[in-house]
C-alpha cells in the first residue's frame, strides 16, 4: 500500500522467473542434464533455484541445500554450482570442493567453468599441485572455450608462453586485457598491447589514458583501422573532440567523416566543423543517413540564405529527413521575411509528411502558441491531432496529457478523463502517464504528497532468456552468475561498432548485471534511436518483457538508501529515483563541475552539510557518506518549499535561488504549467526524469500500483 509515513519501508524480496520462460530456454541445454518443461512447472517454487538467484548468498544457502537434496536434475546441478561459487567467495573451500565433485559430468553446459572453479578452490587453499592439474585439464579438455583465458592467465605467471597464447586466441577476454596491463607495467613501449586494450578494455579505469598514449605517442605507427578503433573508444567514452581528431585519420567512410565533423562541433570548433561537413557531403553526396545528417547540421552552421540550398538537397534526395528539412526551411523563410512561403511549406509538411516527427513538432508548436494566446480550444485541437497522427513522437505523451488538461479547463470532464486514461494505456512509462494517474485520482502521490508516502516495494528480479549469445552465456546469466556471464560475453560480442538490436540489448543487460549501470542503461535506452522498421519492431518486443523494465530500474545499495531515507523522513522510492537520474548508481562518478557520487553532492555542499550534522570525516565517493549528505540536502530543499517535491527536486538541481526567481516570475497557480515554464532545459528535463523514474519504480515494484495498472489494461482489452 502507499501508506502515509511509517518508520520503516517494507522491503520484500521475491525473486521469480516464470515457468513458461524457463521452458523456452531449458530444452536447449545438453542431453546430459535434461529436465522436461512439465517437471519445471511442477517444481516447488521454493526449490527452483532460478527463483532466488538474486538473493544474497546468506539468504539463499538453505534454499540451495534443500534443492540439492531432491535428486539429480538440472535444477540440482544449478543449485550445486551456485552454492559452490558462494562457498568459494566465503572462503569455505572444503565445502565448495564437495559440491563441485564430478559436477561437470552432470552439468555439461558449464563443464569448463566447473573445472575453473575447482582450480580456483585449490589455489585458495594452497594445494598448488592439484590447482595446476585442474588448470591443465581446462586447457586440454576445452581449448576453444573462452573461460580457458582464466587458466592461461594463471599458468602464464610461471610460463610466459601461456600469456602469448591468451593474446593470440582470446584477446577480448578480460583476463587477457589484464595480461596486457601487466605486461605494459613491465615494458610500457608496446603499442600492440595498448591497441588490444583500446579495442577490448572499455571497462578498465585507465582506458582514457591508453587512448591518449596511442594518439600522442604512437600516432605515426597507427593504421587507419587503428585510428578508427581509437576514435570509437573516444566516442564510447563521450570524449567527442578527441574522437574527432582520431576519426580524421580513420578510413574515409560516411560515418567516420560525419563523426569527425560532429566531434569538432561538440568541441566548439565551428569553422572547422563546417568545413568537415562540406567534405562529407562532397565525398559522399549520396551517402545515406550520415550525408543527410551532415546536410542538416551544415544548414545550421551557415548563413540563412546559404542554408536553404542544403535543405533543398535533403528534401529532394533524402526522404527520411525531408520533413525535418521542410520544418527548418519554414523557420528560415519566416526569418527572411517570406511568411507566405513559410506557411505554404508548413501546409505541405502536414499534408505530405503527416506522420513525421517534424509534423508533430509543428503541431505542438501551434498548440503552445494557441494556449499562450488563451485559445484553449485551438490548443486542444492541435494536441489532439498530434496524438492521432504522430503517436510515436517523443512529444506525443506531453501532447496527450495536455489534451486532458485543456479539456478540464474547457469544462469537458469526460473528455479529460478519457484522455488521461488513454495516456496510461499508450504511454505507461512516461512522466506524463504519472501526471495522468494523479489527475485520475490514483493513490500514487502528487507533488505535495510524495514525500510523506512510504510505498511497499516487492523487489522482484525476473530473468527472461537473453536474446543473443551461446548456450553457455545464457545459462550463466539464467543462474545469476553475472560476472562470469559478462566475461564470456566480451569474447562473444564481436560487432561492437555496429551491434544488432539483440546484441545491444544483451550487452546492456550484462553491463547492468556487473554494476556498470551508466553504460548499461544507455545501451538499453539508446535502442530507441533505431530507424529500421524491423529493428524498431524487435526493440518494441523486448520492451514488452518485464525483465527489460526491471533491468532498466535496478535497486542497488538498497539498505543504505532505505536507512538514510527513513532517517530524513523521505520517500525511499523518490530518493532512489533521484539517484538513478543523478548518477545511474555509479558511486565514484564525478561531473565536470565536481559533483560526486550517487547523489552528485558538490564538495562545498558536502562540507556545509557535514558541518551541520557534525560529520568530521567523510568521503563523497563512499556510498554511505554520500547518501547521508545527499538526503540531508534533499530534506532541506523540501523544507524550503513546504514539502513540495517538484520544487524541492528542481532546487536540488538548479539551486534555491533559481527556483525562487521562477516562482516570482511565473507564479504557481498550476504545478504542471510551472514545470513547462522552467527556463533551464536541464532542470525541466531533470524534474520530469526524476518523477518518471519514481512512477516506473512504483509500477514495477509496488503491488498496489501494479494491480491498478493491470486492472486498467484489462478494462480496455
Amino acid at each position: 500500500m502507499l501508506n502515509q509515513r511509517i518508520t520503516k519501508i517494507s522491503i520484500l524480496i521475491c525473486l521469480s522467473v516464470g515457468a513458461m520462460l524457463l521452458g523456452v530456454f531449458l530444452p536447449q541445454l545438453t542431453s546430459n542434464n535434461k529436465i522436461s518443461q512439465n517437471a519445471i512447472q511442477k517444481l516447488n517454487p521454493d526449490l527452483d533455484v532460478t527463483n532466488f538467484v538474486s538473493l544474497p548468498p546468506a539468504q539463499r544457502r538453505s534454499k540451495l541445500e534443500r534443492a540439492i537434496k531432491t535428486g539429480k536434475s538440472l535444477n540440482t546441478s544449478r543449485a550445486r554450482y551456485i552454492l559452490a561459487n558462494d562457498l568459494i567467495q566465503q572462503g569455505e573451500a572444503e565445502l565448495a570442493i564437495a559440491q563441485l565433485k564430478n559436477l561437470e559430468k552432470e552439468y555439461s553446459v558449464l563443464a569448463p567453468y566447473i573445472l575453473v572453479k575447482r582450480a580456483q578452490v585449490y589455489e585458495q587453499i594452497g594445494e598448488t599441485d592439484k590447482a595446476q592439474k585442474a588448470w591443465s585439464e581446462v586447457l586440454t579438455t576445452y581449448p576453444e572455450e573462452p573461460v580457458v583465458a582464466e587458466a592461461l592467465y594463471v599458468l602464464g605467471k610461471e610460463n610466459p608462453e601461456y600469456w602469448d597464447e591468451a593474446i593470440a586466441k582470446f584477446p577480448d577476454h578480460p583476463a587477457t586485457v589484464k595480461i596486457a596491463q601487466e605486461r605494459l607495467k613491465q615494458n610500457p613501449n608496446q603499442p600492440q598491447l595498448l591497441l588490444l586494450i583500446a579495442k577490448y578494455g572499455f571497462h578498465v579505469p585507465e582506458y582514457g589514458t591508453v587512448l591518449e598514449q596511442l594518439r600522442t605517442k604512437y600516432a605515426s605507427q597507427l593504421t587507419p583501422e587503428d585510428w578508427e578503433m581509437v576514435a570509437f573508444g573516444y566516442w564510447e567514452k563521450q570524449d567527442y573532440p578527441k574522437g574527432a581528431l582520431a576519426y580524421q585519420k580513420a578510413p574515409k567512410t560516411p560515418q567516420n567523416l560525419y563523426r569527425y565533423a560532429r566531434g569538432l562541433w561538440l568541441g566548439r570548433k565551428t569553422k572547422e566543423s563546417r568545413e568537415a561537413y562540406k567534405t562529407l557531403i562532397n565525398t559522399f553526396p549520396n551517402g545515406g543517413e550520415d550525408t543527410a545528417l551532415g546536410l542538416m547540421r551544415l544548414s545550421r552552421l551557415v548563413d540563412r540564405k546559404d542554408a536553404i540550398p542544403y535543405l533543398d538537397r535533403v528534401i529532394a534526395n533524402f526522404p527520411s529527413h525531408a520533413a525535418e528539412a521542410m520544418y527548418d526551411k519554414s523557420k528560415l523563410l519566416d526569418q527572411l521575411g517570406s511568411a507566405q512561403s513559410a506557411s505554404q511549406l508548413r501546409q505541405q509538411l502536414l499534408s505530405k509528411y503527416n506522420n513525421s516527427d517534424s509534423a508533430a513538432k509543428l503541431r505542438w508548436e501551434l498548440a503552445e502558441q494557441a494556449a499562450a494566446g488563451g485559445n484553449l480550444q485551438a490548443a486542444w485541437k492541435w494536441a489532439q491531432e498530434l496524438t492521432v497522427n504522430n503517436p510515436d513522437s517523443e512529444l506525443a505523451p506531453q501532447a496527450g496529457f495536455w489534451v486532458g488538461k485543456w479539456a478540464q479547463q474547457l469544462g469537458r470532464q469526460k473528455d479529460a478523463q478519457k484522455a488521461f486514461e488513454y495516456m496510461i494505456l499508450r504511454y505507461p512509462h512516461s512522466y506524463y502517464s504519472w501526471r495522468s494517474a494523479v489527475s485520475l485520482g490514483w493513490p500514487v502521490g502528487d507533488f505535495t504528497t510524495v514525500r510523506d508516502l512510504s510505498p511497499e516495494v516487492v523487489h522482484t528480479k525476473q530473468r527472461d532468456p537473453l536474446p543473443f549469445g551461446s548456450e553457455t552465456l545464457r545459462e550463466l546469466y539464467q543462474i545469476g552468475q553475472d560476472r562470469d556471464a559478462w566475461k564470456q560475453w566480451q569474447v562473444e560480442f564481436d560487432d561492437r561498432m555496429n551491434p544488432s538490436v539483440a546484441q545491444q540489448y544483451t550487452d546492456g543487460v550484462l553491463r547492468i548485471g556487473i554494476g556498470d549501470n551508466l553504460d548499461g542503461i544507455w545501451m538499453l535506452t539508446s535502442l530507441s534511436q533505431r530507424k529500421n522498421p524491423e529493428e524498431i519492431a524487435e526493440y518494441k518486443a523486448l520492451k514488452e518483457k518485464r525483465t527489460y523494465w526491471q533491468t532498466l530500474y535496478p535497486f542497488p545499495y538498497l539498505e543504505t538508501v532505505v536507512k538514510w531515507s527513513n532517517k530524513r523522513e523521505l520517500n525511499t522510492v523518490l530518493v532512489t529515483a533521484l539517484i538513478r537520474q543523478e548518477s545511474r548508481f555509479m558511486p565514484t562518478i564525478k561531473s565536470v563541475v565536481g559533483a560526486t557520487g550517487l547523489m552528485q553532492v558538490m564538495p562545498e555542499t558536502g562540507a556545509e552539510v557535514a558541518n551541520k550534522i557534525n560529520l568530521v570525516s567523510y568521503d563523497l565517493e563512499n556510498v554511505n557518506d554520500n547518501v547521508n549528505l545527499g538526503t540531508f540536502y534533499l530534506d532541506f530543499t523540501h523544507k524550503e518549499y513546504q514539502n513540495n517535491s517538484m520544487l524541492a527536486v528542481a532546487s536540488y538541481n538548479a539551486g534555491p535561488n533559481a527556483v525562487s526567481s521562477w516562482l516570482t516570475r511565473f507564479g504557481f497557480n498550476d504545478a504542471d504549467a510551472f514545470v513547462e515554464k522552467i527556463p533551464y532545459p536541464e532542470t525541466r528535463g531533470y524534474v520530469e526524469s526524476v518523477f518518471e523514474n519514481y512512477w516506473n519504480y512504483l509500477q514495477i515494484y509496488n503491488p498496489e500500483v501494479s494491480q491498478l495498472m493491470e486492472r486498467h489494461y484489462a478494462k480496455y482489452n
